[in-house]
């Protein structure tokens, strides 16, 4: 990614319409204040910690962060029903119209004229993610003033900084963009010290999607490394890979991660229940299950959206890996939840898991929040929302 060799830095952009090359001292900020449409939640992000609110006018369906800009028009949404599907369903469904050369996003060609963004910001690293190179190129042909566009494709946590740095550069906000990368590099040197004081550093799997498994890629084995563990199976800097239940268990690892891509702690739970529910599974027979060191993470949050808040799951991994360094774990309280591994087996105890009412079985408070999702049941006990 352009922006931190030099005084020269990139608006790429691969198509055919047209291809903006820059000097620090330009921005789209020189007809007036700018207005951004973003085609990706980190984006929205990144645009949001820079104080680019007021020039944001345009967002996609999964923009949820911060809570303010819920309210911005939504210009990108899915294709795909994804939240009645499961990882199985999805992950077929995902294939079949890659495939078929179809896109996983709708974008709204009239909305996007109507915004007349001066700036998309986009990525081109993963086609299910956000909208990427060919359907960006699609779209600019129905706008008859072509936007700037700024490429957010990184593949590690300093690719990540430069991102932040590139759209500082594009929005005259380079100060506000230095200020937040080097509040970043700050807390992560304060882990990297404090996770120094392990005795060990114990083998981690996070897994980054469910069924069929996927391991971690890009920015996220790195964080493993900053929080004082290793995953093997991760590609630090390449794409997050397929791998067998064979090699998982040869892997062995004594903690699991499950963190399946753009899904939140509630529905990442749901996604357990429904893919982990079988006791013959081979899930059962990783020492990581044997040992109750199973958690489930807000993956959206912290893990899959390249933007500041990585840094917060670099600390969040480190109370998983060592809990033992930090005296105050309840900080990411909301942000994970320990599978209750017996749960998930079936073995329920009465009167702690449910009590007998007129012949029927009613959960247990405890036990739903154990469980860690709302199944829409109505159940009687029910601590969600």
């Amino acid at each position: 990614m352009g922006g931190s060799a030099g005084d020269v830095w990139n608006f790429r952009v691969n198509l055919k319409y047209f291809c903006h090359l820059l000097d620090s001292s330009s921005s789209v900020y020189t007809q007036g204040m700018a207005r951004i449409v973003s085609f990706l939640p980190s984006a929205t992000e990144i645009a949001c910690a820079l104080g680019l609110d007021d020039e944001l006018v345009g967002i996609t369906h999964e923009c949820d962060y911060p809570e303010r800009i819920k309210t911005k028009p939504v210009v990108v949404r899915n294709f795909l029903p994804i939240e009645t599907m499961s990882q199985s369903e999805i992950d077929r469904a995902v294939a079949e119209r890659m495939r078929a050369g179809l896109s996983l996003y709708q974008i709204d060609e009239g909305l996007l004229r109507e915004l007349a963004p001066d700036l998309i910001l986009t990525q081109n690293l993963c086609q299910v993610c956000a909208p990427s190179g060919n359907e960006v190129s699609q779209v600019l042909s129905a706008l008859a003033q072509k936007p700037q566009i700024l490429w957010l494709t990184p593949q590690s946590i300093e690719g990540i900084f430069e991102n932040i740095r590139d759209l500082g550069l594009a929005t005259n906000k380079k100060a506000e963009a230095e200020a937040l990368i080097k509040q970043c590099r700050d807390r992560l040197e304060q882990l990297r010290l404090k996770v120094s004081q392990a005795s060990s550093r114990p083998r981690v799997f996070c897994m980054e999607w469910l069924d069929p498994v996927y391991a971690s890629g890009h920015w996220v084995p790195e964080l493993v490394k900053l929080a004082g563990g290793v995953d093997e199976l991760g590609q630090e800097k390449g794409e997050s890979v397929r791998i067998s239940w064979e090699k998982l268990l040869e892997a062995a690892p004594e903690i699991l991660i499950m963190m399946p891509c753009g899904f939140n702690l509630h529905q990442t739970m749901k996604q357990i229940w429904s893919v982990f529910s079988d006791p013959a599974s081979d899930f059962f027979k990783l020492p990581a299950v044997r040992n109750g060191r199973v958690y489930a993470v807000d993956a959206n949050s912290y893990f899959a959206r390249p933007g500041p808040r990585v840094v917060e799951g670099a600390e969040l991994l480190a109370r998983l890996i060592h809990p033992d360094l930090f005296e105050d774990t309840s900080v990411y309280a909301k942000s994970f939840q320990q599978v209750d591994v017996d749960l998930l087996q079936g073995k329920l105890s009465q009167g702690k898991d449910y009590y007998l009412e007129n012949g029927c079985m009613v959960f247990t408070d405890s036990y739903l929040k154990r469980r860690g999702y709302c199944c829409g049941n109505d159940c009687r006990h029910c601590p969600y929302d």
